[in-house]
């Protein structure tokens, strides 16, 4: 049954009739809540538990596109203050408190540079710009994520976007009905494209990016203004309340995680959803099931709980390590709904019903908003407030923030034989004499070699990639790399052998590289789980050959090609691998002591220097015997990380390594006079 569609001539000082309550709304609400709630916290069974978002994106575009449209066709216009002052009525007295009690927490646990990036994600969040802020950092579905307490507001951001861009396209087109409906329409069509296109090839930037989620909202706009323009009672049919339900449950017990989401994935769940609300007050067993108090329950708490779900999962993670089991799982899962429970009843519920007028809700909100972006700035621009910690645990917090360095110099050539690649120069301008050479244990020692070639007056320049052997003729499959850094991995070695003739300036190299990784295929002690298998890139894999012995055989063919390039070659002997230690986990694991709760400290700052010479051994025969038939000099680091029994993270009271195989910052500059022999030849003289 249909009814005649009013006209905004016909009532044009009318306010449109308030939307009737939908129970099976607040149940769809629930099982997108419970989903994601369920996913973050670990328990098994869903792994699309993240697809909640999707159908929370799609009752949001339907419940907001219906009371934009509604209000737009009875009175002709649309009051945007008045939408507004319902949003932040709604949405941002709980925001509010969640991110002070959330910054209060962080302030007892984070360290002083995971604080610091609190506080830039503390102003983000604020001005709902978090989802862009989080796509330029590391992925939602990285262990990493666990760090930001506030990643969830993304999706908050998002819907804010939106909030801002469908208002101002229903004034663009006010007087224009049908140019709006196929405006929207291909805004529609071309954001589903672009999501589907480029999710292979840029998944965060689809997950995270308005412009890539947008058809999914506007998929509940688009719904919504069908049935005002048709008259629609939402009532339809069973089947396709059932199909509707099926789909969305599909997508959470069967949508893996990882970068291939939104894409095609996304349309399981966004069509689940509007079917689902296309026939929602229906009388059948579905939508019963979705309108029963459990359901409803939930519905209601929702936004409060997956306010406040995310926060405690990554607080207590931060604080525990790891959960014991379901059981501990389920008892901060049910904390997070407590929490939640009270934030509705005391803080939604009174802010929603209260008779407040439009300057005092205005200034609330602004008060609140200047209130968090002061407080992010006051822990950004004040480092993450280091002194919050007792003294021993200072250099262990020192040495967790002493990575980062300036990389401005860098340059990724667009033609020429080193075209793709990015290349950093360090020491002096002018044409690089040195070649540095290596793997992540390069970034590491950055500080240093610059130091080094300033000193001596020598140009150098960096290559490097992280996991990536610096020798010829392997290809390498590792567990922390994705097939596609893998086969970059195989292509810039080639490219750098194919390029080092047409380099004629450059005389010395410098070989860097995490030998013993490479040699023995595993980490060790807290990176134990890291592996990496090594082949021949130019023939099949060999079975049952050492891998110690396949990359033997490659740097002794490496370095012969080399010496016919370099008059000099140096090999930086891989400083001791302290397996115990992790700056991070010590830094928290002093800082948490005495807490309850706390995980059990595992971390030790020094290894016997014995047990360090067995995990090197393999690695290092190779470039010994080099060394001692005069082909590579090897610049040896352990003199001043070891004693006679022990090689040592701290040494003077600070921290020499960042984890169990890289040095920091620190230790690079105190080191960089074993470089000077590197930056000292010259072969012109």
């Amino acid at each position: 049954m249909t009814r005649p569609r009013q006209t905004p001539s016909a009532t044009p000082d009318m306010a449109p009739a308030p939307l009737p309550y939908r129970s099976d709304i607040d149940g769809l609400r629930a099982i997108a809540v419970l989903a994601v709630v369920v996913y973050h916290f670990g328990f098994p069974g869903l792994p699309g538990g993240f697809t909640g978002v999707d159908v929370f994106f799609v009752i949001s575009g339907f419940l907001i596109g219906g009371i934009l449209w509604r209000e737009r066709e009875a009175m002709g216009r649309i009051r945007l203050g008045r939408f507004y002052l319902r949003r932040f009525r709604r949405l941002a007295p709980a925001f509010f408190v969640m991110a002070l009690v959330t910054t209060a927490l962080a302030s007892a646990l984070l360290l002083p540079f995971e604080f610091r990036e609190f506080g830039k994600t503390l102003i983000a969040a604020t001005v709902y710009l978090s989802n862009v802020l989080f796509f330029r950092q590391a992925g939602y579905f990285d262990a990493a994520s666990e760090d930001k307490p506030l990643l969830h507001t993304w999706s908050l951001a998002v819907e804010e976007q939106f909030y801002i861009v469908l208002p101002l396209l229903l004034l663009l087109f006010a007087r224009r009905r049908g140019a709006l409906i196929w405006t929207l329409a291909l805004i529609w069509a071309a954001s589903l494209a672009a999501s589907v296109l480029l999710t292979p090839h840029l998944p965060t930037a689809t997950f995270y990016l308005f412009p890539f989620r947008a058809w999914e909202l506007l998929s509940g706009v688009l719904l919504a203004i069908w049935g005002c323009e048709t008259g629609r009672r939402w009532r339809g049919y069973a089947a396709l309340s059932w199909l509707g339900l099926g789909l969305v449950a599909a997508s959470i017990i069967l949508i893996p995680a990882g970068p291939q989401f939104p894409g095609l994935l996304a349309l399981v769940p966004v069509l689940g959803t509007v079917l689902l609300l296309a026939n929602g007050t229906g009388r059948n067993t579905v939508n019963r099931a979705l309108s029963s108090p459990v359901p409803v329950f939930f519905g209601r708490i929702s936004y409060s709980l997956y306010l406040w779900h995310w926060p405690v999962v990554t607080l207590s993670l931060y604080l525990r390590g790891s959960y014991s089991g379901p059981l501990e799982a389920g008892m901060w899962l049910a904390l997070a709904v407590g929490l939640a429970w009270l934030s509705w009843r005391f803080v939604e519920q009174p802010v929603r019903h209260a008779r407040l007028p439009a300057p005092a809700l205005l200034g609330g909100t602004a008060a609140g908003s200047a209130l968090l972006l002061a407080l992010g700035g006051w822990l950004y621009l004040g480092d993450g407030l280091t002194s919050r910690f007792r003294p021993e645990v200072q250099p262990h917090i020192r040495a967790s923030a002493d990575f980062l360095q300036d990389w401005s110099r860098c340059t990724t050539p667009a033609s020429g034989p080193l075209m793709g690649l990015e290349i950093c120069p360090i020491g002096p301008e002018g044409p690089p004499r040195v070649l540095v050479w290596g793997d992540s244990h390069v970034r590491a020692f950055r500080e240093g070699l610059d130091q080094a070639a300033q000193q001596a007056g020598t140009p150098g320049l960096i290559l490097w990639r992280a996991g990536c052997p610096p020798v010829f003729g392997l290809r390498k499959v590792e567990s922390a790399a994705t097939p596609a850094q893998d086969l970059d991995c195989t292509n810039a070695t080639l490219q750098i052998r194919q390029a080092l003739p047409q380099l004629p300036d450059l005389t010395t190299l410098l070989l860097i590289g995490r030998w013993s990784y490479y040699a023995t295929g595993a980490g060790v002690g807290l990176d134990a789980q890291n592996t990496i298998a090594l082949h021949p890139a130019d023939g099949p894999v060999r079975i049952g050959e050492a891998q110690s012995d396949l990359l033997a055989q490659r740097i002794d063919a490496s370095v012969a090609e080399l010496l016919d390039r370099f008059e000099q070659i140096f090999v930086l002997r891989q400083p001791p691998e302290i397996p115990g230690y992790d700056s991070r986990r010590a830094a928290r694991e002093a800082a948490h002591d005495g807490w309850p709760l706390a995980r059990t400290p595992v971390t030790r700052p020094e290894v016997a220097r014995a047990e360090a010479e067995a995990r090197a051994a393999s690695a290092e025969a190779p470039w010994r015997a080099l060394a001692e038939a005069g082909a590579v000099s090897l610049i040896d680091s352990w003199p001043r990380l070891c004693d006679a029994t022990t090689c040592h993270a701290l040494q003077g009271g600070e921290g020499w390594y960042f984890d169990n195989n890289h040095v920091t910052n620190t230790a690079a500059r105190a080191l960089h006079d074993l470089f000077a022999p590197v930056f000292a030849t010259d072969p012109a003289s």
